[in-house]
């Protein structure tokens, strides 16, 4: 399937969220479950009749014998599941446009679940009998036969980049609440090209994943560089997310697309259902930024929160009043603490965080003063502003990696001018971008090998504009400072990162631009000389015209 192709599948799809909002009884922020529910349903059928033939060359060969198993057994053996009859799509799909195909969709979400017990609870069976209201009964068999349209010979990775279009959608139409379970493939894309995961026995932990984005981007980009089904029999994902609703988005997401791993519902502040301490290869999340009631006492004590430190207000009394509990002033340095220390010896971590914390003063400074010092915070980056749902002032990545051995320096890049506009109030990196972000990373990591790669990848594609961005600003394929972009910011020294009070604001190292315009130092005072004669002039002209106008109104008044 082109490009293209796919652009037209998933626009006419998405129509069918159009008309769930012309004709449904739901609530504006309801749209996403059943819509989501049936691009499972459509993927459940289309994965276990791509394996059918199999399946029943292996049933049948051992039929009849002492050696015959199971039909059910043999499915989940080369599919994964079994998908019993009443939840083939056709089944569904050829029933009469009545009120009776909602239970019909509700048996094939029950038959699903039993037969498959890591979906048990997850599918929305309750809501379709609200797609088929009396003034409309047929609303629900139309939906059906949208999905209907999806191919039966798609990939399943395609189902998957169908299942995270839908989630991105959603998360937009429901503004500052939805897009608290989902973090812009884009700016996930990117934080994956800095870590660039690799297959093997490898875990990866997101304590608050909502919909499980970071696990998809990070299996499509093992996918992507090669990596086999085979390979990827050792990637486990573990994540950990409180809203019951989002963690049943996210495990359909991470079925939906053949990534293996658990999702458990918990506060990750107060649960480890995980055992993450010094556990994890991989950590990425965009945790909620801010939160400011989690209790003292249930993480004073916790080494995943008190390995560098748990922020406390000056008083030590934090947010109390009578019998109620310290709490912590702000959360996001107990998130960050966390992230560093789920780590093993080897690990490595990007995670989103609010702008604020760069330069958070009080016991988060000395929080981040001590992992400074260890060396731990390999790269910061500064946002655009606008690239998410929910935040509109720019946030920051950070980057932690425990394998590297240059520990006295820091990598800033300020990233703020970099996007495309996707419409007036939302940004997105596009693919060109996101490789040359990337691109700055290798090349401090002294891989120049793929920075040339990546210039004779844009000539050949006729991208000769991407292939001078890069060239302009490392024409000799190495990495060197740029102002305005990047920086290497030692920790000691005059405007190193403790000479500027340990501040991760990539805007204090990286300076700005400021525009040649070619003149020399006499020819810049002569302009200056006459634009202010120019402006000199223009004021005479106002007062005189100002002495015009009031004459003439006094003439006109009579006075």
């Amino acid at each position: 399937m082109t490009d293209i192709e796919l652009k037209n599948l998933k626009d006419r799809l998405w129509h069918s969220a159009d008309m769930l909002r012309a004709s449904a009884h739901l609530a504006a922020n309801k749209y996403g479950q059943p819509i989501l529910g049936l691009i499972f349903l459509r993927y459940a059928d289309v994965l276990f009749k791509q394996h059918k033939a199999e399946i029943d060359e292996e049933y049948n060969k051992y039929k009849g014998t002492r050696m015959e198993r199971e039909y059910k057994d043999v499915a989940v053996e080369k599919c994964g599941f079994y998908l019993p009859e009443c939840a083939y799509f056709d089944f569904i799909n050829d029933a009469p446009d009545d009120a009776h195909k909602a239970v019909l969709v509700k048996e094939a979400m029950l038959a699903i679940e039993k037969e498959n017990p890591r979906m048990e609870g997850v599918l929305p069976k309750e809501v379709y009998g609200q797609l088929v209201p009396e003034e409309e009964p047929e609303l629900l068999s139309n939906i059906v036969r949208v999905f209907k349209d999806i191919p039966e010979n798609i990939s399943i990775d395609i189902f998957g980049q169908i299942y995270e279009y839908f989630l991105g959608n959603f998360a937009l139409a429901e503004g500052q609440g939805g897009g608290a379970f989902y973090t812009p493939a884009s700016v996930v894309q990117y934080m994956v090209e800095v870590l660039q995961p690799t297959t093997g026995d490898k875990k990866f932990l997101d304590p608050a994943c909502g919909s499980g984005g970071m696990f998809v981007q990070a299996a499509r980009y093992m996918h992507r560089h090669n990596a086999s089904n085979e390979d990827m029999m050792h990637f486990r994902c573990y994540g950990v997310e409180k809203e019951p609703d989002t963690v049943k988005l996210a495990k359909m997401n991470i079925l939906l697309n053949n990534i293996r791993g658990e999702i458990v519902e918990a506060n990750s502040f107060y649960s480890d259902p995980h055992n993450a301490l010094g556990q994890f290869d991989y950590v990425m999340a965009n945790p909620p930024f801010n939160v400011d009631e989690v209790v003292v006492d249930k993480v004073i004590d916790d080494a995943r929160f008190n390995t560098y430190g748990v922020p406390r207000n000056k008083s030590n009394s934090g947010k109390k009043s009578g019998d109620k509990k310290e709490t912590v002033p702000n959360a996001n340095y107990l998130w960050i603490g966390y992230f560093a220390t789920a780590l093993n010896d080897n690990g490595k971590a990007a995670l989103v965080m609010a702008n604020s914390a760069s330069d958070a003063g009080g016991s988060e400074l000395e929080i981040r003063k001590k992992m400074i010092e260890d060396g731990i915070i390999s790269q910061m980056v500064t946002l655009p502003s606008n690239m998410f749902s929910t935040v509109t002032l720019p946030a920051t990545l950070w980057f932690f990696n425990k394998q590297r051995t240059n520990r006295d320096e820091i990598l800033f890049i300020d990233a703020r001018n970099i996007f495309t506009q996707v419409d007036r109030a939302h940004r997105k990196f596009s693919d060109e971008q996101i490789k040359n972000l990337g691109i700055i990373s290798r090349l401090y990591e002294g891989d120049s090998d793929a920075f040339w790669a990546l210039v004779d990848e844009y000539k050949a594609d006729g991208k000769q504009s991407e292939a001078d961005w890069l060239l302009e600003r490392f024409p000799d394929g190495k990495y060197q400072d740029v102002i305005g972009l990047c920086k290497v910011a030692k920790l000691d020294g005059e405007d190193g990162v403790i000479d500027q009070d340990y501040s991760l604001n990539a805007g204090r190292y990286v300076g700005v631009v400021i525009e040649d315009d070619g003149m020399t130092e006499d020819e810049f005072k002569e302009t200056m000389k006459g634009l202010n004669a120019d402006f000199s002039a223009l004021n005479d002209e106002a007062t005189e015209l100002a002495k015009q106008i009031e004459l003439n109104l006094k003439e006109l008044w009579g006075e």
